[in-house]
């Protein structure tokens, strides 16, 4: 660990005064294939075991779970990621503060995601989306309000969980 030396002239005497850097905790991206340690296809109990996800919303007789990321919850009433009973961890959704390794986040201008995805592509509905770089079985899609991102998705092109 690199140190810092300060030299402190104080009445007449010098004295020496080390400080060490302060050490900021690395937020993980949002992709290639998962966020942190909860990656894409991990089944419920595999991504359960990690202690990063709270059971928001259970599956019943729907095909998918509904979790929470605990370090980025989201709001009330919404879940931050599906888990498929039949493909896994199959969609997490952005938060606040939550980046792709390319810079992308919700607040990006539509610009910057064209710039950073040049291969983006619009599907009948209209969701704007692109293959993850990096990981060929993984998709990003985008919706904007006012030119921002205001929801971004990262899933499986495989998910069950939602449209």
């Amino acid at each position: 660990m690199k140190k810092l030396l300060v030299a402190l002239l104080a009445g007449g005497a010098l004295a020496a005064v080390t400080a060490a850097p302060a050490v900021a905790a690395k937020e993980p991206a949002l992709g290639p294939y998962g966020y942190g340690s909860v990656k894409l296809g991990m089944s419920a109990t595999k991504a359960r075991a990690t202690g990063k996800i709270v059971l928001r919303m259970p599956a019943g007789a729907g095909p998918c779970s509904g979790w929470n990321l605990r370090a980025r919850p989201a709001g009330k009433g919404r879940v931050g990621l599906y888990i498929s009973k039949r493909v896994g961890v199959a969609v997490i959704l952005a938060q606040k503060g939550m980046r792709t390794p390319q810079g992308i986040g919700l607040g990006s201008s539509a610009k910057q995601v064209r710039k950073a995805y040049p291969g983006l592509r619009t599907s009948p509905s209209g969701i704007v989306h692109t293959t993850v770089p990096g990981n060929p079985k993984a998709y990003y899609a985008f919706l904007y309000a006012k030119g921002k991102v205001r929801e971004l998705a990262f899933g499986l092109d495989k998910q069950d969980c939602i449209n």
